[in-house]
């Protein structure tokens, strides 16, 4: 008989990842637990930038356009052929995924993708809301809301009959924006942040310092900002940069 330590999971049981649909009105389905917890999880950030051409510079301006928001990703593993105490789910999920396991493989009663479903249809779009569900993510510090923006489906495993036992999920998910966060911000920026305009036929460097800043007498920041010895010579298609401006 073994006498050693015995696992710590059975006397306090894993905190289990958490997805909820935000969206869903019923109150059974709205949130569920994953079977297994992730091996391990990244988060992500991307900011875009423009690179914008000066005219006889040999390297390109660099300029600020947004944020992608926080990305989160993760493998998610699934198997109905083997089961433990760290298999997540509702208690008749864990009696039937331990019955289960008991079984040779040609006795096989679940069909893996009854539960890979719960997360692959989530990738579908409401039609009432024309858009996918919200979803919130939890487990343990990890707090994320969003939406599932990639869901790949690997069955790595079959029974006798062909029916998949085992798979891995690839999932993505992108950070909802609070829209009231960025209430009031022009997007097509203002005089104290860098800018880039196309010249059309007939510009002149007055006139857009005067629609830029308010007042023509700004020509001389833009003709500096590119580099123009004259002023007069602008040429229809070129791309100028209209500096920021200190109040």
């Amino acid at each position: 008989m073994y006498l050693g330590i015995p696992n710590p999971n059975i006397i306090m049981p894993l905190e289990k990842m958490r997805i909820t649909n935000l969206d869903c009105k019923d109150p059974t389905k709205r949130t569920f637990e994953v079977l297994y917890n992730p091996q391990s999880y990244v988060q992500a950030r991307n900011v875009q930038y423009a690179q914008i051409p000066l005219m006889g510079a040999d390297a390109h301006l660099v300029q600020f356009q947004c944020g992608s928001g926080e990305m989160l990703s993760f493998d998610l593993f699934f198997d109905s052929l083997s089961a433990g105490s760290e298999v997540g789910g509702a208690a008749k999920d864990k009696w039937k995924f331990a019955g289960n396991s008991l079984l040779p493989s040609a006795g096989n009663l679940i069909d893996v993708r009854e539960y890979t479903k719960k997360i692959f249809d989530l990738t579908h779009v409401d039609i009432n809301v024309h858009q996918p569900p919200e979803l919130r993510v939890e487990w343990a510090t990890l707090q994320f809301q969003g939406y599932l923006a990639s869901c790949v489906q690997r069955f790595i495993k079959f029974d006798e009959s062909g029916c998949p036992v085992r798979a891995i999920l690839q999932c993505t998910f992108v950070e909802n924006v609070d829209l009231e966060k960025f209430a009031g911000i022009n997007p097509y920026g203002s005089p104290d942040t860098s800018e880039y305009r196309k010249v059309c036929q007939g510009d002149s460097l007055w006139a857009i310092a005067a629609e830029k800043y308010g007042t023509c007498g700004q020509w001389r920041a833009i003709a500096g900002a590119n580099g123009l010895t004259n002023p007069r010579r602008l040429r229809a298609g070129d791309t100028l940069v209209l500096p920021a401006v200190e109040d």
